[in-house]
């Protein structure tokens, strides 16, 4: 039997902490007798067990220790007056290993010490600006569950670092994991068999996305290919080759408002140090004035759904406010998940109404105390294909009449509901889901892509698949090749982010000339150049980024950009802004014609014949970039905007622009 002897010694944190000769336990218990159980490896009855002394508490915290330094080789649990009960500060749980273990359902779990040594080599946090950062966010067991993915460890931690590769070449800089703590999958009954005596017993549901209660210092074990290595130096594995590759992991940590006041600290301060991670979405009911005030995480990404409560309390002197200045690149740590992006975004995107002033608002929002996480889908709804695929939601598949998830989704089927072979409905939504990644890369704040997103993952219109785990919500990897086209456009539209510093500024854009360039650092149009015009019938915008502004990776100026939306099922006219002598504006992307190279490699495309007007057809999204003119000596003088040449030129173009869409959809919900 260890010798032990219990102590006055009341250390933080609670739980087990082995020393090197020793180990110092601590247990929060309510009650009159405490004991340590411990139990030999794959044991169900304890090998000894050892009382607290009621004279070393203090308050509800027992404290003992131990004088062996084999802890690690035995499991262990509490007995708190008779009742077993598992160490919420365990860092391993045993007989969670398989996944969805129904026959487990409902029995105690026994607890282990973390004592594997792990060699993280030169591991170093990457530590990218949020104004550098692509997100993406996945779900460990469907990223790779899917026998598609070709991966040899199908829907676990390793499965991901096998795709690293197709993560990099995408451009992503950082992977948000849904959670990823040690919780209970198999969703129980709360009332048993209907008698009120009756145990909890497993409903046949799975609680697949894992928010609710967990161990929250554990690793989700289930998750692991369970080979050589441990889970939990799987997932230390799965982190350093991220890093390895410059891209930064972000767990989503679930909190029920039951901890401990300061365990928010504990539990961030610890997978920090233990598994090196770069930052965390906090849920539920997290403290976040203590997250956000910890000094300990001021270079850790921390991501909520707001933080007003932070922002009102913090004091000007020592902090920055929204009247005292920006805060700098490297302690700008906090950042606001944003649906609000997503619902206007969608809105603007199917030709709504009344929606210019919060597509120009979601578009350049970038305060300066925070940073804002932008998605034009998420978990919690429908896929980007399903948001053009479906009008409403069919989560019929989930048991509960379809009463369950949001049916406000700001979605349309352009014509028809779900799958179709109809040629204008499939080109239609192809057409949408560039104008869509446009809209979410383009604008200011961290664009966040949904696993599976880039080549049209679907869920069947189903926006709420929390207890889907089968093909529902797993990625099906063949999508890759029938999409291709798509996921180009969103590596090249990565890329051609990253290469221009206007669309991802490291503040807001001040709308004013303040460099003295001449030209403001963006500015607004509408049909006329100079001319914004936001009534509520338009659903046509122009966007002017001037490059003086900006640097490119090299440290030269930014080119100029014009973006120009038309979310109208017409075609439209824009007067273009004038460029400098020697500079002519270019098309580099159409959404609504297929015969433009979409964002070519080498930053030019087509020049306009007419530098003065532009069509853009219906539902189309146009970038023009300004690239010097090798003939500028030969360029003839600026005519009148209302020239004949210029005016044929104009009839023309409408002409041909309306002739190419007139079997299209005129207006929301007309079948094509």
């Amino acid at each position: 039997m260890a010798e032990y002897r219990n102590s006055n010694r009341i250390l933080y944190p609670l739980g087990v902490t082995q020393e090197e000769k020793s180990a110092h336990i601590l247990v929060q218990g309510h009650g009159e007798e405490v004991f340590l159980l411990l139990y030999r490896p794959g044991e169900k009855k304890p090998c000894e067990k050892i009382p607290f002394d009621p004279k070393h508490r203090m308050g509800d915290v027992w404290s003992l220790e131990l004088d062996r330094a084999d802890l690690a080789s035995f499991e262990y649990n509490f007995m708190i007056d008779g009742k077993i009960v598992a160490d919420p500060y365990a860092r391993i749980l045993t007989g969670r290993e398989k996944w969805a273990d129904r026959k487990r359902a409902g029995k105690p779990v026994q607890c282990r010490v973390l004592s594997e040594a792990f060699d993280w080599e030169d591991d170093a946090n990457p530590e990218i600006p949020y104004a550098d950062t692509i997100l993406y966010k996945l779900h460990v067991r469907g990223f790779t569950a899917h026998a598609s993915s070709n991966v040899s460890a199908r829907g676990t931690y390793a499965g991901i670092v096998e795709k690293i590769p197709y993560l990099k070449d995408l451009g992503i800089t950082a992977v948000e994991l849904m959670p990823v703590t040690e919780f209970d999958e198999v969703m129980m009954s709360s009332s048993g068999n209907g008698f009120h005596d009756a145990k909890p017993e497993p409903t046949g549901y799975i609680n697949y996305w894992g928010y609710g209660p967990s161990y929250l210092y554990a690793v989700k074990s289930a998750y692991a290919s369970h080979g050589e290595m441990s889970a939990e130096s799987e997932f230390k594995t799965l982190v350093k080759e991220l890093h390895r590759a410059g891209i930064e992991c972000i767990p989503e940590l679930y909190f029920n408002g039951k901890e401990l006041p300061g365990e928010i600290v504990s539990v961030l301060r610890y997978w920090v140090e233990e598994y090196h991670v770069d930052g965390f979405h906090l849920l539920g009911f997290p403290n976040l004035l203590l997250a956000a005030e910890d000094p300990f995480l001021k270079r850790t990404k921390l991501f909520a759904e707001n933080w007003n409560e932070v922002m009102d309390r913090r004091p000007k002197k020592g902090y920055i406010t929204p009247g005292d200045g920006p805060v700098s690149v490297a302690e700008k740590n906090l950042a606001e998940y944003n649906m609000q992006f997503m619902e206007d975004m969608r809105r603007f995107l199917k030709g709504d109404e009344g929606m210019l002033q919060a597509f120009e608002f979601r578009n350049r929002r970038n305060p300066a105390e925070y940073a804002v996480v932008n998605y034009m889908a998420n978990t919690n709804g429908f896929t980007l294909m399903d948001a053009v695929s479906y009008d409403r939601k069919h989560n019929e598949k989930n048991g509960e009449e379809n009463r369950d998830g949001s049916d406000y989704n700001y979605s349309w089927n352009c014509g028809a509901e779900g799958p179709t072979r109809k040629k204008k409905i499939v080109e239609l939504r192809k057409q949408l889901i560039k104008n869509a990644y446009l809209l979410l890369f383009l604008s200011q704040g961290v664009p966040l892509l949904m696993a599976g997103d880039e080549f049209g993952n679907s869920q069947d219109g189903n926006n709420n698949a929390y207890c889907q785990d089968n093909a529902v919500s797993w990625l099906n990897w063949k999508l890759l090749e029938t999409h291709k086209d798509q996921v180009e456009f969103v590596k090249r539209l990565i890329a051609f982010r990253k290469s221009h510093k206007m669309f991802h500024m490291d503040r807001e854009p001040r709308i004013m000339d303040y460099k003295s360039c001449g030209r403001p650092d963006v500015s607004y149009h509408g049909e006329n150049a100079w001319k914004p015009e936001f009534e509520n019938f338009r659903r046509q915008f122009g966007i002017l980024y001037w490059g003086a502004y900006a640097k490119k990776p090299d440290g030269t100026d930014d080119a100029n950009f014009y973006v120009l939306y038309n979310m109208h099922w017409e075609p439209h006219m824009f007067g273009l802004p004038h460029l400098p002598k020697g500079a002519k504006w270019h098309v580099i992307c159409s959404t609504a014609d297929p015969d433009v190279e979409d964002l070519p490699s080498d930053g030019t495309g087509e020049v306009l014949k007419n530098q003065m007007m532009l069509a853009v057809p219906p539902r189309g999204i146009m970038i023009l970039e300004s690239v010097a003119d090798p003939d500028s000596g030969k360029e003839t003088k600026k005519g009148k905007s209302g020239s004949k040449k210029e005016k044929n030129e104009k009839t023309d173009l409408v002409e041909k622009s309306c002739e190419k869409e007139e079997k299209s959809t005129p207006e929301n919900g007309k079948e094509l």
